[in-house]
């Protein structure tokens, strides 16, 4: 038997990046004969072992057979006559097709360093067409490695599997998986960029693909195009920094934007409820998480609110604060927050202007929020107020808070 280390720890080694996750291969070897060794099983669907010292997941090599539509539809075959070759040869891309024997010799043999130096995403072989997964891996490693182009073959062969309805038979929580780690990648519109050029987006989410072409005032957006727009927005999410809810929220703030009729462009008036509908399908669709639809909904519906908070008085400030159910998600709404900035430096030369909005709204919620409540509560008790109006005062005396707030 003889081990290598695969994949992504060899390829990141080779870029002079961390390397924080090992994937073993072994070679020439039985099942019987990793448990004899020391090795703990617990691979369910192929041959995956626990090394007994370093608790590392070892993989036996292994082959790969469509046998079906979609992502799961494969048989294996692993067995101590599988060549780390052809092991290798099933996997997606040239740069993550690498192995390193323990003496550190590479093993390359279908050229991932002459890739990774070219800065070239290209698949290993045909057999890449079995996986439609492969397509969202790949969009997703573009957004990672962002200075990395396409082989122009690798398109065309992505291109003839949404032909052929593959993306088609992708379960909602794969497409969720991929989407939401490449949205949380280095520069995530390079993940729609590459989904868009095979046609996939189109198939997974219609919703943002359909709002390429689609203008906008130019005296608000100097890019125009929604769907620039939209990909200058998530870069700048990833610019500073924001959580995955942000940036969800951020895909999805628009959407509406694409379903503005012809006569009425390019304003797009009550865009907001229809980006509302739009993203509740998706959530519903992709089974997102709670956190980020949640999320996503208030800023489709609110962001308009927010860029125009410097114009409300306290009065308006209060029901913004009230419909975003602010004081019992403060942190969902400082993402709101966060979410709006992105939306408005989101656009071309506008990429390092001020946002006030956030911090003036920030500012009007911590000072409602350090109103004692049970101290107004007790003075309305005492003055022999009950029920209702008890909640009047408390509420006044946050909107007093938030008008001296405002005024500061």
């Amino acid at each position: 038997m003889k081990t290598y280390m695969v994949g992504g720890a060899v390829r990141d080694a080779l870029l002079g990046l961390p390397v924080n996750d090992h994937d073993w291969v072994a070679v020439g070897a039985t099942p019987e004969e990793m448990v004899a060794a020391g090795y703990t099983p617990v691979g369910k669907d192929f041959p995956v072992f626990l090394h007994p010292q370093t608790k590392e997941e070892v993989a036996l090599a292994r082959t790969e057979r469509k046998s079906a539509p979609g992502y799961r539809g494969f048989t294996v075959h692993a067995d101590p006559g599988v060549t780390l070759e052809e092991d290798l040869m099933r996997r997606d891309l040239t740069i993550n097709a690498m192995a390193r024997d323990v003496d550190g010799t590479l093993v390359d043999p279908y050229h991932g360093q002459r890739d990774l130096e070219a800065k070239v995403l290209r698949h290993v072989s045909a057999a890449f067409a079995e996986d439609p997964v492969r397509i969202l891996r790949l969009a997703r490693f573009a957004a990672r490695f962002a200075d990395f182009s396409v082989a122009d073959e690798t398109t065309a062969l992505m291109r003839q599997m949404v032909d052929a309805g593959e993306v088609d038979a992708l379960v909602p929580e794969r497409v969720w998986q991929e989407l939401s780690r490449g949205l949380m990648e280095h520069k995530p519109s390079r993940m729609f960029e590459v989904l868009r050029s095979c046609g996939a987006l189109a198939r997974l989410l219609p919703e943002v693909d359909r709002l390429w072409g689609v203008p906008q005032p130019e005296a608000h957006h100097p890019e125009v195009d929604t769907g620039v727009h939209l990909m200058l927005v998530l870069d700048m999410a990833a610019q500073l920094n924001a959580p995955l809810t942000v940036r969800f929220a951020c895909l999805g703030h628009d959407l509406g934007k694409g379903t503005t009729r012809a006569d009425e462009l390019p304003r797009h008036i009550a865009h907001e409820a229809r980006s509302v509908k739009l993203v509740e399908a998706v959530c519903e669709r992709l089974r997102v998480p709670t956190d980020c639809r949640e999320l996503a909904v208030t800023v489709a519906r609110e962001h308009g609110n927010v860029h125009r908070s410097g114009e409300l008085n306290a009065a308006a400030v209060m029901r913004l604060l009230e419909r975003c159910d602010a004081w019992r998600r403060p942190q969902r709404f400082a993402e709101l927050l966060l979410a709006c900035e992105c939306d408005a430096r989101g656009r071309t030369g506008l990429e390092n202007a001020p946002y006030p909005q956030r911090a003036r709204l920030q500012r009007a919620l911590d000072a409602a929020l350090a109103v004692d409540t049970a101290a107004v509560s007790a003075d309305a008790l005492a003055r022999g107020w009950k029920g209702p109006a008890i909640g009047d005062a408390i509420r006044n005396a946050r909107q007093a808070a938030v008008a001296a707030a405002l005024a500061g």
